[in-house]
């Protein structure tokens, strides 16, 4: 199996993040990634300096030279930054991948406040991409955004995750990281279960890019068939593995550890 993950997110200078933890990502858990750059970022631990969106019709050049030679057996998608790019993703798509998984990640700003999706740019993700992906990954916050209502609780993500199903979704994992406590609780809702995941929230500052990380981890468990609750639950233990043994890059939000799945060795 050759368990092709096709990347459509947004490039981190930084390497924490974007473009670059997805690909760290899907290698060291046993995919091939191959990538359509949305967007180039200037950014270390200290936040965002500037972005600067690549054209939308190379993007959309990108995605074909990809789908038409080596194939995606799941898409994952993150930073989108404008209208215009998720119009020309979406209908890429449509073309070229409309049987092919979908992970979408609908990022929306990065945790210094940078704002990584244009206003204007919502309603259209809601109406192009929220109902074709088969999964959507959304934090705290991004519910909020989606859905409109307020989140304060396990119940009040219940609750986002069946507004979301109602708007055209698939399924939906509300990420939990936002709420306070010392464990992590993560809600995965589609129209037939609803499963909860609990860990262990972990004190650290290295946590830049664990969205991107989970979403991509995610995206591969399915391009090498399995299960979507087997995929989730493999990607968080990625993703905690990740931040335990982050090395402390940086002075600011520092990156994870997404090489902790490679065993070192000489040459």
């Amino acid at each position: 199996m050759y368990a092709r993950v096709l990347i459509i997110a947004g490039s981190d200078s930084g390497g924490g993040a974007g473009i670059q933890a997805d690909i760290k990502t899907v290698t060291t858990l046993g995919g091939y990634a191959a990538t359509a750059i949305t967007a180039l970022t200037a950014q270390n631990t200290q936040g965002i300096l500037a972005v600067l969106p690549v054209d939308p019709d190379f993007i959309a050049q990108q995605i074909r030279s990809v789908l038409t030679d080596i194939g995606a057996d799941c898409i994952k998608i993150g930073m989108l930054y404008s209208a215009t790019t998720i119009q020309v993703v979406a209908d890429m798509l449509e073309d070229l991948a409309a049987a092919t998984p979908l992970i979408l990640d609908p990022v929306m700003n990065a945790k210094d406040g940078t704002s990584l999706l244009e206003p204007k740019a919502i309603k259209l993700l809601k109406q192009r991409l929220l109902p074709r992906a088969y999964l959507i990954t959304p934090n705290l916050p991004e519910a909020e955004v989606l859905t409109g209502l307020e989140i304060n609780d396990l119940k009040d993500m219940e609750q986002a995750a069946v507004t979301l199903l109602e708007q055209g979704a698939t399924s939906i994992l509300v990420k939990g990281g936002h709420l306070t406590g010392n464990h992590l609780w993560d809600l995965l809702v589609t129209q037939s279960y609803t499963e909860s995941f609990k860990s262990q929230r972990i004190i650290s500052p290295h946590t830049h890019g664990t969205g991107c990380t989970l979403a991509s981890a995610i995206a591969t468990g399915i391009a090498q068939g399995r299960t979507l609750i087997d995929s989730v639950r493999r990607a968080q233990v990625y993703v905690q593995e990740a931040i335990r043994t982050a090395k402390g890059y940086g002075t600011g939000q520092g990156p994870l550890n997404h090489t902790h799945t490679v065993n070192t060795f000489e040459i």
